[in-house]
């Protein structure tokens, strides 16, 4: 068996209890050895053979799944935050599922929650905004022509924009011709949940200045929307009194 596990967003106590008793087990670990927090490592039993997968393809990493699954021994994927944003989780599925090996998927954490917590925020305040938008910049890889910063600005959502952070000039421009002002409420926080979290509060206009006075190049996220302000929000309907729910009548 192969196990996908979520490693979380940095803070080894944010890994699932499931994903820790996996790890607990394994005797193959293979895990995103650029962003995942090695103290997860230490949950590993003596003996576990260990592969740090930043150092290795597509290729290489189905070789080990193959030769453990030759041995009948269990190995665990070992991916940051939750694999199913950004975590080229499916090609590797696609490729087990051809060959019949059997394996499952143990959410985790992601940052964009870590994130969250970091500055106390809440994405969906009642009458400010209901969405939350996860995309990020093109770079090396694309990103579909009809997913673009702007079309998504227009919406006016709160939008938490992943490995974009040496591109926030751009991103600012393209943010602002979507239909944010420069003035817009944004936050960066840098590896979220860590031991050295940082984060700043700025605006759309000051993404690419606080990164740069702040030396933040890489390992960031990006929340932009009034959101991150905590401003004028109407209070929740479910806790309140005048408002009859399945559990609780309305008060007259």
């Amino acid at each position: 068996m192969i196990h996908f596990v979520g490693a979380g967003s940095g803070a080894p106590d944010l890994i699932t209890i499931r994903g820790k008793k996996y790890l607990e087990e394994a005797d193959v670990i293979i895990y995103a050895g650029s962003l995942v927090n090695p103290q997860l490592l230490d949950y590993a039993k003596e003996g576990c053979q260990i592969y740090n997968s930043a150092k290795m393809t597509l290729e290489e990493v189905l070789d080990v799944m193959y030769g453990a699954e030759e041995k009948g021994i269990t190995t665990v994927r070992l991916h940051t935050g939750d694999p199913s944003l950004y975590g080229a989780i499916r090609e590797q599925m696609d490729v087990l599922e051809e060959k019949g090996i059997l394996f499952d998927y143990c959410p985790g954490v992601s940052s964009f929650c870590g994130a969250a917590a970091a500055l106390n925020l809440e994405y969906t305040l009642p009458d400010v905004s209901q969405s939350v938008i996860i995309t990020r910049m093109a770079g090396r890889t694309g990103v579909p022509e009809k997913e673009s910063i702007e079309s998504f600005a227009k919406h006016q959502a709160t939008m938490v924009i992943f490995l974009s952070t040496g591109m926030l000039e751009e991103l600012s421009l393209r943010l602002i011709a979507g239909g944010y002002t420069k003035d817009t409420p944004a936050a960066i926080v840098y590896k979220a949940t860590w031991e050295d979290e940082k984060t700043f509060v700025c605006t759309v206009g000051t993404l690419a200045q606080t990164a740069k006075e702040n030396n933040i190049t890489k390992t960031a996220l990006m929340i932009i929307g009034d959101v991150v302000a905590h401003g004028h929000y109407n209070r929740s309907e479910l806790y309140n009194p005048a408002f009859a729910t399945e559990f609780r009548e309305a008060s007259k």
